[in-house]
């Protein structure tokens, strides 16, 4: 909708009190939510801590959409209660939660992330994205609360894989030749997001995960054990009380 009135709300993934105050600004505004696209991300970094403590990747990519998820989840839920209502949280996860099996699955402890390499840490947090969208669904079952691989897209979040290799000639040229073949472009990588958000209530809630465009997947073996998904979901809400969310 070009049209479309849109509003910026500050929020810093890597900050828990960023999220806190986002969300805190939304809830004021607004009494209703029908959609939580929980998109941002990022992939590849060398190892670093956000200012909570945790490892950046899995810092951004779970546990600051978590805590936003649960501050907000009292407008979700009021909403799922008005007539005709279709309330949904998407979660972008990757093809890269396969990575996880590098690592044994999910990186819950913070003090041996270190020791992970990095690609190991992306897939340990893209795997919490579909653990959290499923605890989400087992905990309130009057959402919809899928998880999504958007494909290859063309965006600034290879830049730091991209420097790491900017000294190495062949994989530099073998890199640069795969984003103009095989990547797509944002506008595609819109697309199962999209799909996620809108299509039918019915369709969605087939599964948990999908592939571009619609398509159902169960995701790696990580994905579809229950214990990581309870595991997960109890770690977070403890560390979020811990932290004071």
């Amino acid at each position: 909708m070009p049209n479309a009135n849109v509003t910026f709300l500050k929020l810093d993934l890597t900050s828990l009190q960023s999220v806190k105050e986002a969300a805190d600004a939304f809830n004021a505004r607004s009494g209703r939510l029908d959609i939580l696209l929980n998109n941002a991300g990022i992939m590849a970094t060398p190892y670093s801590a956000t200012k909570d403590g945790y490892e950046i990747q899995f810092g951004t990519n779970h546990m600051g959409h978590a805590l936003l998820t649960k501050l907000v989840l009292p407008t979700l839920l009021r909403t799922a209660e008005e007539s005709g209502s279709d309330v949904r949280v998407v979660n972008l996860s990757s093809t890269g939660h396969q990575m996880a099996v590098m690592s044994g699955g999910l990186i819950l402890d913070q003090s041996k992330a270190q020791s992970h390499n990095t690609w190991a840490r992306y897939g340990s947090a893209k795997l919490a994205n579909i653990l959290h969208v499923r605890g989400l669904q087992e905990h309130y079952p009057q959402l919809t609360c899928v998880a999504c691989h958007p494909g290859v897209i063309n965006t600034n979040l290879f830049t730091t894989f991209k420097q790491t290799v900017k000294h190495i000639a062949p994989l530099r040229w073998i890199l640069d030749l795969f984003s103009k073949v095989f990547m797509r472009t944002p506008r595609e990588g819109a697309r199962n997001q999209l799909w996620c958000c809108t299509a039918p209530k019915q369709e969605v809630r087939k599964g948990y995960y999908y592939m571009p465009v619609g398509k159902r997947n169960a995701g790696f073996w990580y994905a579809k054990d229950q214990k990581e998904v309870d595991r997960l979901w109890n770690y977070t809400e403890e560390e979020l009380k811990r932290l004071g969310y």
